[in-house]
């Protein structure tokens, strides 16, 4: 071992902490993915607005969390883990000085709410109502309504994700949904005018 040089001890170390950052064999992580992404991609295109930033959004959450050394108790873990990453990764894109907030247009919204082509008028017309009322909210309102009422998880599941107590979660819930009412409000009140 003394004739290692300290280059040669750094490759056998980085070759050893690459082979312990790979926890998931290639047919277990492809059969996770394709249980996750569409629901993870879904819930990136609604909490940044944009189709594209969830894109690029979802790659990089997919790549922390295949080098990531975290202990997974079950698959349930795991997809918390995951999207608690995803949330990182759209509040830390947001905190960027060059990003700015991107409403979407009107044909991405109805693709990004999943509007079927037999949908008649006034059923679009909600959906996008609902996506506009929702890019007016602030990021965190956004995830808390999306998480609980799109994924369907619990105050414990989201407050593990976003990194909020559980006890308050109650009350930051119901203020994201007084605030999306409002937002519905004062739209219909701009169209009467």
């Amino acid at each position: 071992m003394s004739e290692l040089t300290l280059t040669d001890m750094e490759r056998l170390v980085a070759l050893d902490d690459a082979e312990r950052t790979f926890q998931m064999d290639e047919e277990a992580f492809r059969s996770f993915y394709e249980q996750t992404a569409r629901p993870l991609w879904s819930y990136l295109a609604r909490l940044t607005c944009d189709r594209r930033q969830a894109d690029d959004l979802l790659q990089e959450t997919y790549y922390r969390f295949l080098r990531s050394t975290a202990a997974f108790e079950s698959d349930e873990h795991r997809r918390r883990y995951l999207f608690r990453i995803a949330t990182n990764l759209a509040r830390d894109h947001r905190r960027r000085p060059d990003v700015r907030a991107v409403m979407v247009s009107g044909d991405d919204s109805e693709r990004l709410l999943g509007a079927s082509a037999g949908a008649e008028g006034a059923g679009i017309e909600s959906r996008l109502d609902l996506t506009r009322a929702m890019g007016q909210l602030k990021p965190r309102e956004r995830a808390l309504l999306l998480l609980a009422y799109v994924q369907g998880w619990s105050h414990a599941e989201i407050a593990q994700s976003l990194g909020l107590r559980t006890a308050s979660l109650k009350a930051l819930l119901w203020r994201a949904r007084r605030s999306l009412m409002e937002a519905l409000t004062g739209q219909r009140r701009g169209e009467g005018r």
